[in-house]
């Protein structure tokens, strides 16, 4: 964690000061308008800012996280293994189809936005059965517990 901390204060530097060269060298290549502000590129000037503010913003979080847990992650350890940053996934099951059934239904509610709101109605329907169904396969059939 003290490795992405540093990282981000180092990318936040690194977009104010792009965004300073960036708004300078517009500004100097532009000397036939008649108003200061007509000559700075507002759009990329305010994204790159803000993308250091967000930079900032990050690595302020992770330095408050890593202050108060006190934890290193296993890839700021030299003897770590590959093993020691491995987490539980979840439990998945390989055998079912609502996984599938509840793409098909969101790809109707999305069609029902892009053709006609009707066929919306049939897709949150499908949705709902497809996501009670998904919840609910441990509790029923075969694999009921």
């Amino acid at each position: 964690m003290r490795t992405n901390f540093r990282m981000f204060w180092i990318l936040a530097g690194f977009f104010f000061f792009a965004d300073i060269v960036y708004t300078v060298w517009y500004f100097l290549s532009h000397p036939d308008q008649e108003h200061w502000w007509l000559r700075i590129e507002w759009v990329g000037s305010v994204a790159i800012l803000l993308t250091g503010i967000l930079a900032v913003l990050i690595a302020f979080y992770l330095g408050l996280v890593l202050r108060s847990q006190g934890g290193e992650l296993p890839e700021d350890r030299l003897d770590a293994d590959v093993d020691d940053g491995e987490a539980e996934q979840g439990h998945f099951s390989p055998w079912s189809w609502w996984p599938i059934v509840l793409a098909f239904s969101s790809a109707i509610v999305v069609l029902g936005l892009a053709v006609g709101p009707w066929i919306s109605f049939i897709g949150v329907g499908l949705l709902l059965v497809a996501i009670v169904g998904w919840v609910y396969e441990y509790y029923r059939g075969y694999f009921a517990r």
